[in-house]
């Protein structure tokens, strides 16, 4: 079989609702995209049982290799991309679900030299970033100066400890703002909460995390879906608005379209060697 008709085996790090629904899409649809699961690794290996046939299981998360996957997708945790993202991209393509990980500079920089050294791709989803192309080109061009990306959701659908989660269980009756400030800082109040954020960093490196503002919204007037706005700036008096709804279920954190635009980043990730690359 010649290499461009042969399966891309596909590994997935965690088994939550986003990688639930990755790995029935893999198995009602991979064929058709030439993929094919290679493993299913999860922290609680029992809420596997019975869900994925036992030979895609993956015991120990260390074994992955043995399953020969050529692009490994976390959807666990940050601390699986501190703690191993650069050991996948030395074997295979990664694409990064939490991409607030990389909030830290240290690992920042260890994966993207782990991809220039390797030729494999370090793949950042746009997720429920609307615009994230354009933003990247107006960055490559050297035109933006300002990036604000502003997330609401109703309070129960935040995952926040600490003084957050104090100030989003205080929002049950009026609309209120947990955040305002750089990106950086908030990532890792709220790492399982801002990966748009993380994704719109990235996709502006001259800002970075330190340059991009979040704004993160607690409302208790959106029982049903999320709102993402991101405002764009540029020389001139150039600027771009724009407003996601996305459709969630009451105190759920991953909007329902976010799922089919994990799949859709998953389609294209192939062939873009040794770099960074926003899908």
């Amino acid at each position: 079989m010649s290499g461009e008709q042969r399966r891309r085996r596909v590994g997935i790090v965690g088994y939550g609702h986003l990688g639930q629904y990755l790995v029935k899409r893999l198995q009602d649809d991979g064929l058709q995209h030439r993929l094919e699961l290679a493993f299913v690794w999860n922290r609680d290996a029992r809420k596997l049982e019975g869900a994925v046939p036992a030979e895609l299981r993956l015991g120990k998360l260390t074994d992955f290799l043995e399953r020969h996957a050529d692009i490994i997708i976390e959807v666990a945790h940050p601390c699986i991309v501190q703690d191993n993202g650069e050991s996948f991209l030395q074997a295979a393509d990664f694409m990064v679900g939490s991409p607030t990980a990389l909030a830290d500079l240290g690992t920042e920089l260890k994966l993207r030299e782990a991809a220039r050294r390797s030729g494999h791709t370090l793949y950042i989803p746009s997720g429920a970033l609307w615009g994230g192309q354009d933003i990247q080109r107006l960055d490559d061009g050297g035109m933006l100066q300002a990036l604000t990306v502003m997330m609401v959701k109703h309070p129960s659908s935040f995952r926040l400890g600490g003084h957050l989660g104090e100030l989003a269980q205080g929002a049950h009756q009026e609309r209120m703002v947990l955040y305002s400030g750089p990106v950086g800082r908030l990532c890792p109040l709220a790492p399982n909460n801002v990966n748009t954020m993380a994704a719109a960093c990235i996709a502006a490196p001259s800002l970075g995390f330190d340059g991009v503002k979040g704004c993160l919204i607690a409302d208790p007037n959106l029982p049903d879906y999320h709102v993402v706005e991101t405002e764009v700036t540029g020389p001139g008096g150039f600027s771009v608005t724009t407003r996601r709804k996305n459709p969630a279920a009451c105190g759920a954190v991953t909007g329902t379209a976010t799922f089919a635009a994990f799949w859709s980043s998953l389609l294209v990730c192939q062939g873009h060697g040794g770099r960074v690359y926003l899908c």
